[in-house]
């Protein structure tokens, strides 16, 4: 197929839901920086409840989208049948020559859409995997079934790490691996690398003393995130240190009352010393007051608290799952954990606030391991060569 500059190549990006979280920034950037002669129209459903609304970001960048309604986070029969219809007939106005859709249910519903129509080129992007950790063995089996299917219609899946490739071609059989490519996430990270020189005007304002560790926690409150295990190996800490740490609790969810509940009756004691922010759209109002950031998921794509973190040159703990692997450097930028339990994740926030060196060196790595790694420039040239090999070869 030859590319003419004068003729557009036409991209109908799908996402599940404008949500915070690296899947709209992804979009964000490919839609508005991607080179002619690509055109791009931007097409996803609505936030839930009990998630921060990510519309901000595209409006910060002047991208234009599109909301269907009736595009959701979960199964609703007539609610999908409707979501498939309307794809359908957005890919029949556009005629686009590359569908690309973005996790699961926009996956799912497009690229089915984009088969029917004929649409030349079918590219999914894995933000993580709903094969563990979510449902029941028997619904995994079938989401399974349906990946591979989707994966035969795929012109090219994408994975945005190394470890989720192994995961989705040789764990889950979903794809051959020279079906697939790896395109890690990116961000404008320039803008947690300027806040760094908030930090004493932050912790001021959030009377935060110098001495004190300040330990925070990003994420949607729900099941996955298991923010259980952080509430417990803070309360572990703070026995030891009751006056030296304090723990913030960034997000909302479904499990907000239940898990604020557990601490009022496990560790009435603490509650001073545990503060729920609920969601902050500019998180470098927050990072550089910090000294550590942790992850206690069960399971992941690529976390984007811990690239924000790094690029505030903030170090890490997380639990060893997805994609941590490929964006935390163990022992030189943060600390992937070899469990997943309240006494080993204590231990390392005790051993990262007592030894400032480390703390400082890890602080210096991290900003440097994500600078180049993680840029939306990288991001788009990797999209913009993938896209060119795959026009070649139609």
């Amino acid at each position: 197929m030859t590319n003419s500059t004068e003729r557009p190549i036409k991209v109908l990006r799908i996402i599940n839901r404008f949500n915070v979280g690296g899947p709209v920034y992804n979009v964000t950037y490919l839609t508005k920086f991607l080179p002619k002669p690509y055109e791009t129209m931007l097409i996803g459903g609505r936030a839930t409840s009990s998630e921060q609304d990510a519309t901000y970001i595209l409006e910060s960048q002047g991208v234009e989208f599109e909301k269907l309604g009736s595009m959701s986070r979960s199964i609703r029969f007539f609610s999908d049948l409707r979501t498939f219809f309307a794809l359908i007939k957005l890919i029949k106005r556009y005629k686009p020559t590359i569908v690309h859709t973005h996790a699961s249910k926009a996956g799912a519903l497009g690229r089915i859409a984009a088969k029917m129509m004929g649409v030349p080129i079918i590219v999914h992007t894995y933000h993580g995997h709903v094969f563990q950790g979510y449902f029941n063995p028997i619904v995994t089996k079938l989401v399974i079934l349906l990946e591979r299917f989707l994966g035969r219609i795929s012109t090219n899946i994408i994975t945005i790490s190394p470890e989720q490739q192994q995961d989705i071609v040789y764990k889950f059989n979903v794809v051959p691996l020279e079906k697939t490519s790896i395109i890690p996430l990116g961000f404008d990270l320039k803008r947690f690398e300027e806040s760094n020189s908030k930090r004493n005007e932050l912790r001021t304002v959030d009377g935060i003393p110098d001495e004190q560790c300040a330990v925070a926690i990003v994420g949607r409150l729900a099941p996955i995130k298991n923010h259980r295990l952080f509430i417990d190996a803070a309360a572990l800490v703070l026995r030891q240190y009751p006056n030296e740490f304090i723990f913030y609790v960034v997000g909302d969810g479904e499990l907000k009352t239940e898990i604020k509940s557990y601490i009022e009756n496990t560790y009435p004691l603490f509650n001073k010393n545990i503060v729920f922010t609920s969601w902050i759209a500019d998180m470098t109002t927050l990072y550089p007051a910090m000294d550590i950031v942790c992850l206690t998921s069960l399971n992941e794509g690529t976390p984007v608290s811990l690239i924000e973190a790094q690029a505030s040159g903030i170090p890490v703990i997380s639990t060893n799952v997805g994609g941590v692997k490929d964006i935390v450097q163990a022992n030189e930028t943060g600390i992937i954990m070899e469990g997943n339990s309240e006494e080993e994740l204590a231990k390392h926030l005790i051993e990262l606030h007592l030894n400032k060196s480390l703390r400082m060196k890890m602080s210096q790595n991290a900003r440097n391991f994500v600078k180049e790694k993680f840029t939306y420039q990288r991001l788009v040239d990797d999209m913009d060569s993938l896209y060119k090999t795959l026009l070649s070869n139609e």
